[in-house]
């Protein structure tokens, strides 16, 4: 083979995670790639892993690029919900913003587009208008002079979702040179968050694959590579597992003691989960009555700065032991908020000396399934829902949720039930864990799916090797 020089592309931290926190350039290493990393975060590769990099300077988008996205979203969402005749797609829109006159002008652009632009060549033209956009900017010249200067092989997108993919995508593609690009979430097709178009894509799994060809039909089979997800793969690595001793010192717990993992949801996902911690510390509280020797370890979703969670950690704070993700705010906004190698380490550590999560409609199923640990989900109304706040249920009627078996986890339909599913999982009464791991193999891959870093990096070889003949 003649070349086999690649762009990995980071067009937001999203990507760190998968594809700079694991082993993943290692393995590229040794089979033989030169790995350069594309980087248009605000995490220097170079300076703290080591790792060769070239920084796009210039991260503005056009001006038209953001509510062009947002009209292209919700006409293909309009399109599936007429394709499919299925209501669930409506539930992904979020609200329009009228508030002043510049949002108005925003909001009326993307309601004029959802209205009279649900085709499919209203769609295309909403795509193109994106793309001529893009094209326009001082970006795209910066991403096109640094691959003349580098001539990559090929680029490789750490994530499909990101409006700052664009314009080096499109920079490749005019280039000549082939691109690729990552299925970053297992709920992301659905939803309508492919704002990119590349010429391969890579899929946890073979549910996924047929996810991407039905809801773009202008993708080839050929086009698409199933692999797995290196976002699991640490919870495969020994040498990560800290002894019950030095890890319960690190985080002031009791060796003694069993615990049980809250794993916190985003305010969008669910804006009254400090209530379903506040239950499940009343659950173990009284469980605790009982003789058992329980505590819990309330882990926060990392993008949450919000104080509402702080009444109960006061309340219970002899019963919570709050452990934060290492994860570092590096800008001031959200989506600067970077991972850090280390909490691969804290999560596998939180997973593998726990007795089980509770968690709102999450992948972290997926991370304690991996040690053999099950999940409860709650779905239940509080009380203090009321209009405006968005009830948890309509979660679980997403898409992605349609591959689950209903007895992969213990479903607590009330707060009741967080005491009897905790107090049945301790008592070895009820096993969810074989079913969730059916599961898991379906939503991810079944066969080593802690090789997926190795299977990427053989489909890249493929495309190399097709595209160099």
């Amino acid at each position: 083979m003649r070349g086999k020089k690649v762009f990995i592309l980071f067009p937001d931290g999203v990507g760190l995670r998968n594809f700079a926190f694991t082993h993943f350039k290692e393995i590229g290493d040794e089979m033989g790639f030169d790995i350069t990393y594309w980087n248009n975060t605000v995490f220097s590769l170079d300076k703290n892993l080591g790792y060769p990099e070239v920084v796009i300077k210039n991260t503005a988008v056009h001006p038209k690029t953001a509510v062009l996205n947002r009209a292209r979203k919700r006409v293909e969402l309009k399109l599936s919900e007429k394709r499919f005749q299925d209501p669930v797609y409506k539930t992904y829109t979020f609200p329009l913003v009228w508030n002043n006159f510049k949002s108005f002008l925003k909001s009326a652009y993307v309601l004029y587009h959802q209205t009279f632009s649900s085709t499919q060549k209203g769609w295309q033209r909403i795509v193109d208008k994106t793309y001529a956009a893009e094209r326009s900017t001082a970006r795209y010249r910066e991403c096109v002079a640094q691959l003349q200067e580098h001539r990559p092989d090929m680029v490789f997108s750490t994530t499909q979702r990101a409006t700052q993919a664009i314009a080096p995508i499109l920079a490749a593609q005019d280039l000549g040179i082939p691109t690729a690009c990552w299925i970053y979430s297992w709920d992301n097709l659905p939803k309508g968050m492919s704002t990119i178009e590349t010429d391969y894509y890579f899929v946890w799994s073979d549910l996924m694959k047929d996810q991407l060809l039905q809801y773009y039909p202008k993708i080839r089979e050929e086009q698409v590579f199933v692999t797995g997800t290196p976002q699991f793969e640490p919870h495969y690595d020994t040498g990560l597992v800290m002894s019950r001793e030095a890890f319960c010192s690190e985080y002031n717990l009791n060796p003694e003691r069993r615990y049980i993992c809250f794993s916190g949801d985003d305010q969008t996902t669910s804006p009254l989960d400090q209530y379903y911690l506040e239950d499940t510390a009343k659950a173990v509280s009284r469980l605790r009555d009982e003789g058992y020797d329980l505590g819990i370890i309330y882990r926060k979703v990392p993008i949450d700065f919000s104080d509402r969670y702080d009444f109960v950690l006061d309340e219970f704070k002899d019963l919570i032991t709050p452990i934060d993700p290492l994860w570092k705010q590096m800008g001031d906004r959200w989506n600067q908020v970077m991972p850090t190698k280390a909490d691969y380490k804290l999560l596998v550590n939180t997973c593998y000396h726990s007795e089980l999560v509770v968690n709102i409609c999450s992948s972290m199923v997926f991370d304690f399934v991996v040690h053999d640990k099950p999940c409860i989900y709650p779905n239940y109304e509080q009380p203090q829902l009321k209009k405006g706040i968005r009830d948890i249920g309509q979660n679980y009627k997403y898409v992605h949720f349609r591959s689950m078996p209903n007895d992969a986890v213990v479903w607590a339909l009330s707060k009741e039930e967080i005491y009897n599913g905790i107090k049945a999982i301790l008592d070895k009464e009820v096993d969810p864990v074989p079913v969730a791991k059916r599961w898991y193999g379906v939503v991810n891959i079944a066969e080593q799916p802690e090789k997926a870093s190795e299977r990427i990096w053989e489909g890249i070889e493929q495309i190399l090797q097709k595209t160099q003949t």
